[in-house]
């Protein structure tokens, strides 16, 4: 489970978006906002000279390359901009285009090109105090760039010092992306109780906000990490939060997730009772919304439970209803895990004949 808690939508930093929609989750489960100018700044400016009218026409269009995904192109049009605005001594836009194409390496996964545009833009911006929102979202590249390669001393400065300047500026939505940021970090570290103060912290903005979406992930991930760390009370106390707004948001995708992690909380405190409700919820959710592997977990967890109980019957009826999913997903490795676990049951039971049956079954498959 830990190794998903930052898994929002497995997606990766798209830039660029609108910062109202500031809890973005992304492949690498980075967190990030978007600091780019708003579509009137982009607007290319009247009066120019013919190598600034250019400039401002190739950071418009990388822009919009860029937006478009086609960060090949993007990147042409970027550091074609670049090298005009540097000819011409444009210090503001030299920054802008230096923080797109830090964006865009990091999403191609350059961490060490994405740490050096982001420097090249950290010495303009310095001491230029209309480019602080550019500022920050280098700082946020950097950091995340950091973490990437390992070097989690740096990536804790930069993106404390990112943190510091979205306070500084009363950046709310970019406060929380750098808190989630350096959760990110203290995670890679196993610093579990520093993950979750920052959690916490973020929980108390969100909820500021009034952003039921962010406080139902900040929740699903304050389960996450109290699980891992082994407090599976306060883990259940934070997933049933996080299930009540998800239910209000009518995010059943979510819900099937917090069911589960209700579920496996409730086992590893050895409730089995109260597990087998939250999985058996979980089944239902699952069917109702066609989700065969959701509901091939749900089986399996429900045969697992069962057997906790000793109740070795139920049990290998879910796990019979598990294997003839799986038969009909063609998913192999699933059958030959529940065929185990069938003839574990039936072992537990004396069912010999049954034993049996499911070791040939295995043998066949193998062959």
């Amino acid at each position: 489970m830990w190794k998903d808690e930052w898994n929002l939508s497995s997606k990766n930093i798209v830039p660029l978006q609108p910062l109202t929609a500031y809890l973005t989750a992304r492949k690498y489960g980075t967190i990030s906002y978007d600091f780019s100018h708003s579509a009137e700044e982009m607007l290319i400016p009247q009066g120019q000279e013919d190598h600034s009218l250019e400039a401002y026409k190739l950071l418009q269009q990388g822009v919009q390359q860029q937006q478009a995904g086609d960060l090949s192109a993007a990147m042409k049009s970027l550091q074609g901009s670049l090298a005009l605005f540097q000819a011409v001594g444009d210090i503001e836009k030299q920054a802008q285009v230096l923080s797109c194409l830090a964006s865009i390496v990091y999403i191609l996964r350059d961490y060490k090109s994405a740490i050096s545009h982001s420097q090249q833009c950290l010495s303009l911006t310095k001491d230029v105090a209309n480019l602080q929102v550019i500022k920050m979202q280098v700082l946020s590249h950097l950091g995340n760039a950091y973490r990437h390669l390992g070097n989690y001393d740096k990536a804790i400065e930069s993106l404390q010092e990112c943190l510091k300047l979205a306070q500084q500026l009363q950046d709310k939505q970019s406060q929380v992306a750098g808190l989630n940021n350096l959760g990110l970090v203290y995670k890679a570290l196993g610093d579990l109780p520093q993950v979750i103060e920052l959690k916490q912290q973020s929980l108390e903005i969100v909820r500021e906000l009034q952003d039921n979406w962010g406080e139902e992930q900040v929740l699903k991930n304050l389960g996450n990490a109290c699980y891992a760390l082994g407090d599976f009370a306060k883990a259940i106390a934070y997933y049933k939060q996080c299930m009540k707004i998800a239910d209000s948001l009518n995010n059943h995708r979510s819900t099937i997730q917090v069911l589960n992690n209700l579920g496996n909380a409730c086992y590893a405190l050895k409730d089995y009772a109260k597990a087998i409700v939250y999985y058996e919820q979980r089944l239902l959710l699952a069917r109702a919304m066609k989700d065969k592997r959701s509901e091939g977990q749900s089986l399996g967890s429900l045969g697992v439970a069962y057997e906790a109980l000793g109740d070795y019957a139920q049990a290998i009826s879910y796990y019979e209803e598990g294997l003839e999913l799986a038969r009909f997903l063609k998913d192999h490795h699933s059958e030959e895990q529940i065929l185990t676990s069938l003839k574990k049951a039936c072992q537990a039971l004396g069912d010999y004949t049954r034993v049996m049956k499911y070791q040939l079954q295995a043998k066949t498959d193998k062959k």
